[in-house]
């Protein structure tokens, strides 16, 4: 006697089969479905990646360190000649006022509270590496520089920058405001 499967069972366990087979397809089916809507609503009314038609340049071009180029400047907007000379040199109420500026825009978050130095260079040192003159600190803030300084002309003034720069010339002088504690 062996042991033959009923004609009942063979034909259940084909139907049951067929059941799963049929399934595993419309499940597939309905995932390519699904992916081909997906790319085809994605892709509508694009250009390929490399056709180059959508890109378009910011529309406005921030200096972050030196602007190249025989003046230095990208937009004609603020920048010191090397010998201009800073209308607020010596003057208190400027001075003050250069100290607000430099706490409203954070720069001390990379000169440090008292432009001692942090993630920037002190202000407060002797030596400076893009020079120390009125109008050159005035380029340096206006125009940034490289490895972190950014540009501030888009966001200051010339008027502004210059107080700016009488707040800094006034760092390790009797007419400093806000001086560090002595030691």
């Amino acid at each position: 006697m062996t042991n033959s499967p009923r004609p009942e069972e063979t034909a259940e366990t084909a139907k049951l089969a067929e059941r799963s087979v049929l399934k595993r397809s419309q499940r597939s089916l309905r995932s390519l479905r699904l992916l081909l809507f997906v790319a085809a609503t994605t892709a509508c009314g694009r250009t390929p990646p490399s056709g180059g038609t959508t890109a378009a340049p910011p529309p406005m071009l921030t200096a972050v360190g030196p602007v190249p180029g025989p003046s230095g400047d990208a937009s004609g907007a603020a920048h010191a000649a090397d010998g201009a000379a800073n209308p607020y040199a010596q003057d208190r109420t400027a001075t003050a006022e250069g100290r607000q500026l430099f706490v409203r825009f954070n720069c001390s978050g990379c000169h440090g509270g008292r432009a001692g130095g942090g993630m920037g260079p002190s202000l407060r040192d002797v030596d400076w590496i893009y020079g120390d003159r009125d109008a050159q600190l005035f380029s340096s803030i206006a125009e940034g520089r490289a490895h972190g300084m950014p540009s501030w002309q888009p966001r200051l003034t010339p008027d502004q920058i210059w107080k700016l720069v009488t707040y800094i010339k006034s760092l390790r002088t009797r007419n400093e405001t806000n001086p560090p504690p002595a030691e």
